[in-house]
């Protein structure tokens, strides 16, 4: 992905607030969820990539952030093909972000379940914490997985599980997905492992 720059963001509006995006020439290197404002997410994207520069998005970049913006606004989007700059990123996570990122939207996986994906039942603790260092919020899905037993779990992001809890319902209001939401749990029913 040639831009012309080593590195730039820009800011851009979606259902949930203005979110930001930085990129180099390897592919996306971070996006930001909304802060508490404009400034606020401008300014988190400066302490992240302080080298990077404010700049109109290559072609590459502008897919992912109209797919981003259709996500949250409940369409249809794939962004399991957008390129991510992987380095600096520590192998364990790299293959929690792979297996994150074969969820489908509007539905969710277990912590255990991407474990036992990777063939390490036993990490799910260890796909937490990858999950809460997720530099990729979207593009990696990591709001679409839950803690045991349908549980929410925790999120990083501004506003914590609710946020979390916004996203997936936003999913699901444009009919994304053929699983109920949080493993196939029912009133009569708990959610399957």
């Amino acid at each position: 992905m040639a831009t012309g720059l080593d590195t730039g963001f820009v800011l851009f509006d979606t259902a949930i607030g203005a979110c930001g995006i930085a990129w180099n020439g390897r592919g996306i290197a971070g996006v930001q969820l909304p802060e508490g404002s404009e400034h606020e997410t401008r300014a988190r994207l400066r302490r992240r990539f302080p080298d990077a520069r404010e700049a109109p998005p290559p072609v590459p970049v502008q897919r992912a952030i109209d797919g981003v913006v259709a996500l949250l606004r409940g369409e249809p989007s794939r962004l399991d093909t957008v390129m991510l700059d992987m380095d600096g990123v520590p192998p364990f996570h790299r293959r929690v972000y792979e297996v994150a990122r074969t969820i489908p939207p509007g539905t969710t996986l277990s912590y255990g379940e991407i474990a036992t994906r990777m063939g390490e039942p036993g990490a799910a603790r260890d796909v937490g914490q990858a999950l809460g260092q997720n530099p990729f919020a979207i593009i990696v899905p990591c709001h679409r997985v839950l803690a045991a037993n349908g549980k929410v779990g925790g999120f990083s992001a501004r506003g914590g599980v609710r946020t979390k809890l916004r996203l997936i319902s936003s999913e699901r209001a444009g009919g994304h997905g053929a699983l109920p939401l949080f493993g196939g749990a029912t009133e009569d029913r708990p959610p399957s492992r």
